[in-house]
């Protein structure tokens, strides 16, 4: 069952939050990211952080169910000042905190923006779960969800809300695809007939440049959350 049905679930987050900030201004874009344990979710955040941190006022919400460990990878890695990053400790599933309840990452956002004033991006990472993983509208204005060639090539075959229905698609670590029997031809095909027309990025987040597509994206998700109103 769908937990996003209003009619079946009033109670759930399921609007869009609300794009301008009590002064009338435009609020951060919001980012949700999403997927499985390992693909690298984490590395995401953290090459994004460092390709955009100069030119964006940018935080970050870490999801992890009973620990603080992927805020601390980022932290160690001093991908962005530590008053910038913030977990969330689910304590259950991490669809809880980010399309049931998503009270908590709600909260942790308005402390951010508090303590650190206006922000250009907020991006909101989900602990590693399966691909039925979503966001609420109420939480996030746009989704990526990231898989891996190591977890098998027939995962966009398989799909699931993650990979179906996220803005962006990025199947990372293609480097490693010739060492462990992935076609990455056929997981292009199969990527494009589960989304349509909806991106897919083909990367390795740990070669030079590899963060390139996924940062061009989110910068046209920018410009165009940025636009005035009735330029859209």
């Amino acid at each position: 069952m769908h937990l996003d049905h209003p009619e079946t679930y009033p109670q759930r987050h399921t609007h869009s939050a609300p794009a301008a900030r009590p002064d009338s201004t435009r609020r951060a874009l919001r980012i949700g990211l999403g997927g499985p344990v390992g693909s690298g979710k984490t590395a995401t955040v953290a090459a994004l952080c460092r390709k955009l941190r100069d030119e964006l006022s940018i935080a970050v919400v870490t999801n992890d169910i009973y620990t603080r460990e992927d805020a601390e990878f980022l932290l160690r890695n001093a991908v962005l000042p530590p008053e910038r990053i913030t977990a969330v400790e689910t304590g259950a599933c991490p669809h809880t905190a980010i399309r049931d309840d998503i009270s908590a990452n709600l909260e942790a956002i308005e402390e951010l923006e508090e303590k650190l004033g206006a922000l250009d991006l907020v991006l909101v990472e989900s602990g590693g779960d399966n691909l039925t993983a979503t966001f609420s509208k109420g939480l996030v204005d746009a989704q990526i969800f990231v898989i891996d060639v190591a977890g098998g090539d027939d995962i966009p075959r398989k799909g699931g809300p993650g990979v179906t229905t996220a803005d962006l698609l990025v199947i990372n670590k293609t480097d490693l695809a010739p060492y462990v029997g992935s076609d990455l031809e056929r997981m292009a095909r199969d990527a494009k007939a589960q989304r349509g027309d909806l991106p897919v990025v083909f990367t390795s987040l740990i070669t030079e440049g590899g963060i390139a597509p996924v940062a061009q994206w989110v910068h046209e998700r920018l410009t165009a959350w940025t636009l005035p109103p009735d330029a859209e």
